[in-house]
C-alpha cells in the first residue's frame, strides 16, 4: 500500500520533480556544502518517510506528504522567483537506509512499556553520562564575557547564532559588528547578560562586552600611562565629548590645548590622541586629557633644550604671550621671555608694536638661571647696534631729522634712526631767557629738525639744538627793540610777582606786577590779565648780557600821581568805598579809580562798628606819599573833625544869641521909661538869665 501511495505521487508530479530535481541540483552545485539546519524538520520527515527521496519547494507541504507516504524527501525552500534577488534558497537534504519498508514510530512502539524504562540506562550509567554530557560543554556565569564561534548567519534577520559550547546557542544582532558580513567560524567576544530569559533563551550582548573591554583599557591606559584614541562627537558644558571605542568619555576644555581653546566646535569630528586623567569606576566614567599629552611630549623636548642651553645660542621660538614689559616665546617646550628694551635698538612704548601672537623669530639667548626655568631673550642683539653703523656724515654742524620718543623734565630725545637718539636741552628750544617747559613743548611722535651740536660715539651720545637753526635775536636787540619804544606782546606765563611776555620768536621780558597799573594794586597779576590775552608795553631796559627785558604796561600813560597830589592833599575829605577788608585794615576806593589803605582802627564807626566790604562812608586823607604811590586814610578821624566842628558851630551860634539880647536890652532901656515894680521884676529876671548864661 505504501508502494501504491508513491507511485500515485510520482505519476501525478512526474514533470514537477523533474523540474524541482533540476533547480535542486542546480542548488546543490553552488551550495555543496549545505547542511540539514532545522534538526526538528528532519526528524519528522525521517520519522515520516524512511523509504525515498521526494523534492518539494514547500517544507510544510514536504513534511505533511512524507506523512502521508512515509517516504524520504529531499525539500527546497524558495522564497521568491524573482530573478533578480540576491537570496540563495537553502538546500536540505536528509538521506535514509535502503530499507524501502522501515516500520514507523507507531510500529516500533511497545505499548506495555511505560515512561520509566524509556531509557535503558542503569543510575550508575545515567550518572556517567550525565557527567560526561557537562564536562564536554562550558559552564558560564550572567555578567561576564565569553568567547564564542559564528556557526549560521541568517542576513534576513540580521542575526547571527555564536556557539559559546554551552546547552543552548547564542543569537547576536548583525549591527553588533562592524561588518555584516560576518564569516563563520569567526571567534566573537560576547557579554552574558542571563542565562535564561522567560523563553528559555541565552541572553548575549556583543555591544556590552566592546564597552567593557573598552573601560578596561581606559583604566588599564590611567594605571599604565599609556595613550588611548577616540572621536570627538559634539561640545558640552564646560569641555568636549569623546568617543573612545563605543565609550564617552569627557574633555575638559582647559585639557584641550596648552593654549586656551574657544573655539569648541572646530574640534568636533576630530580624531585625536588622548591620556586618561581620571575615571569613575562606580559609574564608568572618565576623563581624559589631550593637553596632557603635549605636555608630554613638550617636557621631553624640553629637557632636551635645556641640556644643550647655552649663552649666545639662537634659537627659533613662538611668540606665545604678550605683555606691557615683553613677550613670553615658546622654545619648544621651554619658555623664554623677551624684554621689551630687548626687542628693538630703538624706543617702542608695547612690544605689539613689532610682533604678534603666533610670530615664528629667532632670538639669542641672553642670560638664565642656574636651573634654567628663566631665560632671558634678545631679538636686537642679532643685528649691530645702530651706533656701530651710524653715518660718518653726522657730525657736529649738521642737520638731522628725527621723532620725539621720550620727554623729560630736562628736554626730550629725538630719534633720528632706530637705536640712534639725541637729547635736546630745554635751553636749546629757544633762544629766549625764559626756560621752556620740555612736556608742555614737545609731544610723543613729533617730527622735528635739529642742529647736531656734540656727537660721542664712544658714548654713544648726542646733544641737539632747536634754536641754533635760527639766528640769534638778540644780536639785534637794540636796533629792534630800543628803550621806550612800544610793542604788542602775547603774554606767556604768570606768577606771583610779574607777568612773563613774548615779543618775537626768541624775544621776551617781564612786567613786574607794579608796573600794570599807576593806581590799583593787584594781589596777584592774574586778577589783570590772562596767559595768551595781548598785551601792550614799553621797553623800560635791556640787560643783553643775561638776555632780560624789563617791560612796563602802565607807562603807557602819564604819571597821574602828579595831578592826584592837588586833589587828595592831606586833610582833605572824600567820599570812599571799602574794596577789602582784612586783619590789618581795609582797602578802600577813591575817586578817579584811587586806591588808599586805612588801618584797621581808623575804620571804626560811630556805633563803634567797622565799617564793611562795598560800604560808602567818608575818609580824611592822613598821608600821601608820591614817590612810593601811597595814601593812607582814615574814617574815624573824619568823624572826630565832624564833631569838633558840630560843638564849635553850636558855640558860635550861641554867642550870636547873647550879643542879640543884650543889644536888644540896651535899646529897650534907652526907649523906654521905668515902669511899675512888677516890670522892673521882669526886667530882674532876664538880667539874671542873662548871667547865667555869661557863666
Amino acid at each position: 500500500m505504501e508502494d501504491n501511495n508513491l507511485e500515485e505521487i510520482q505519476n501525478k508530479s512526474e514533470e514537477t520533480l523533474s523540474e524541482i530535481k533540476e533547480v535542486a541540483e542546480k542548488i546543490a552545485e553552488n551550495t555543496p556544502d549545505t547542511v540539514a539546519t532545522d534538526s526538528k524538520i528532519a526528524a519528522e520527515v525521517i520519522e515520516a518517510a524512511p523509504t525515498e527521496t521526494v523534492v518539494t519547494t514547500q517544507p510544510e507541504v514536504a513534511v505533511a506528504e512524507a506523512k502521508k507516504s512515509k517516504e524520504a524527501v529531499v525539500f527546497v525552500k524558495k522564497i521568491e522567483e524573482d530573478e533578480n534577488t540576491d537570496y540563495k534558497p537553502e538546500l536540505i537534504e536528509i538521506e535514509l537506509g535502503d530499507d524501502q519498508h522501515a516500520a514507523t514510530a507507531h510500529d516500533d512502539f511497545e505499548w506495555d512499556k511505560g515512561a520509566k524504562d524509556e531509557l535503558n540506562y542503569t543510575p550508575e550509567e545515567y550518572k556517567e553520562q550525565l557527567k560526561e554530557y557537562e564536562e564536554r560543554l562550558n559552564f558560564i556565569n550572567e555578567n561576564e564575557i565569553v568567547t564564542g564561534k559564528v556557526s549560521y548567519v541568517n542576513e534576513q534577520a540580521g542575526v547571527a547564532l555564536l556557539d559559546l559550547n554551552y546547552k543552548s546557542d547564542g543569537m547576536v544582532p548583525l549591527s553588533d559588528f562592524r561588518s555584516k558580513d560576518v564569516a563563520l567560524g569567526t571567534e566573537v567576544e560576547v557579554y552574558i547578560e542571563a542565562r535564561e530569559d522567560a523563553k528559555g533563551q541565552l541572553v548575549i550582548s556583543r555591544r556590552k562586552a566592546k564597552l567593557l573591554r573598552t573601560w578596561e583599557s581606559i583604566v588599564r591606559s590611567l594605571e599604565e600611562g599609556t595613550t588611548i584614541e577616540g572621536i570627538i562627537v559634539n561640545k558640552t558644558k564646560g569641555g568636549l565629548i569623546v568617543d573612545v571605542g563605543g565609550l564617552e568619555t569627557f574633555l575638559p576644555g582647559s585639557q584641550i590645548d596648552i593654549k586656551p581653546v574657544t573655539d569648541y566646535d572646530s574640534y568636533v569630528g576630530k580624531k585625536m590622541e588622548f591620556k586618561v586623567v581620571k575615571v569613575n569606576e562606580a559609574i564608568k566614567n572618565a576623563v581624559v586629557s589631550h593637553k596632557a599629552l603635549i605636555e608630554s611630549d613638550l617636557e621631553e623636548q624640553r629637557q632636551k633644550i635645556i641640556a644643550d642651553l647655552e649663552k649666545g645660542q639662537v634659537l627659533e621660538g613662538t611668540v606665545k604671550n604678550i605683555t606691557d614689559f615683553g613677550a613670553f616665546l615658546d622654545l619648544g617646550g621651554v619658555d623664554g621671555l623677551l624684554y621689551i628694551t630687548d626687542i628693538s635698538w630703538g624706543r617702542i612704548t608695547h612690544p605689539k608694536e613689532v610682533l604678534k601672537i603666533n610670530d615664528k623669530i629667532n632670538v639669542v639667548v641672553l642670560d638664565f638661571d642656574d636651573n634654567k626655568k628663566r631665560i632671558s631673550l634678545g631679538l636686537k642683539q642679532l643685528q649691530p647696534h645702530p651706533w656701530d653703523v651710524l653715518s660718518a656724515e653726522i657730525g657736529e654742524g649738521t642737520t638731522v631729522k628725527g621723532k620725539i620718543v621720550n620727554i623729560e623734565d630736562y628736554g626730550a630725545f629725538l630719534e633720528i634712526q632706530p637705536g640712534v637718539e639725541g637729547l635736546i636741552h630745554v635751553s636749546e628750544v629757544s633762544w629766549s631767557s625764559q626756560m621752556v617747559n620740555a612736556k608742555d613743548h614737545f609731544k610723543i611722535g613729533e617730527i622735528h629738525e635739529a642742529k647736531v651740536v656734540t656727537v660721542d660715539r664712544d658714548d654713544r651720545k648726542m646733544s641737539l639744538s632747536l634754536k641754533q637753526l635760527t639766528n640769534d635775536p638778540w644780536s639785534e636787540i637794540n636796533e629792534k627793540f630800543p628803550v621806550g619804544s612800544r610793542h604788542k606782546g602775547v603774554v606767556k606765563n604768570l606768577t606771583p610777582y610779574g607777568v612773563f611776555i613774548e615779543l618775537n620768536e626768541g624775544i621776551g621780558g617781564m612786567i613786574h606786577i607794579s608796573d600794570l597799573s599807576w593806581t590799583k594794586r593787584y594781589s596777584h597779576p592774574s586778577e589783570y590779565v590772562k596767559k595768551g590775552q595781548d598785551i601792550d608795553v614799553t621797553i623800560e631796559e635791556i640787560d643783553q648780557n643775561s638776555r632780560k627785558l624789563s617791560l612796563g604796561h602802565k607807562q603807557l600813560e602819564e604819571n597821574p600821581w602828579d595831578t592826584f597830589e592837588t586833589v587828595f592833599p592831606v586833610g582833605s575829605y572824600h567820599e570812599a568805598t571799602v574794596l577789602r577788608v582784612d586783619d590789618r585794615g581795609a582797602i578802600v576806593q577813591l575817586p578817579y579809580g584811587l586806591e588808599a589803605f586805612a588801618p584797621k582802627k581808623h575804620m571804626k564807626k560811630e556805633d563803634n562798628s567797622f565799617a564793611a566790604t562795598e560800604e560808602i562812608l567818608y575818609v580824611k586823607v592822613l598821608e600821601f606819599n608820591r614817590d612810593d604811590k601811597r595814601i593812607l586814610v582814615s574814617h574815624s578821624r573824619y568823624l572826630e573833625d565832624q564833631r569838633r566842628e558840630g560843638e564849635e558851630t553850636v558855640k558860635e551860634e550861641k554867642r550870636k544869641e547873647k550879643a542879640e539880647v543884650r543889644q536888644t536890652i540896651k535899646k529897650t532901656n534907652t526907649s523906654i521909661e521905668r515902669e511899675t515894680l512888677g516890670d522892673l521884676d521882669v526886667f530882674s529876671t532876664l538880667k539874671k538869665q542873662l548871667k547865667d548864661d555869661e557863666k
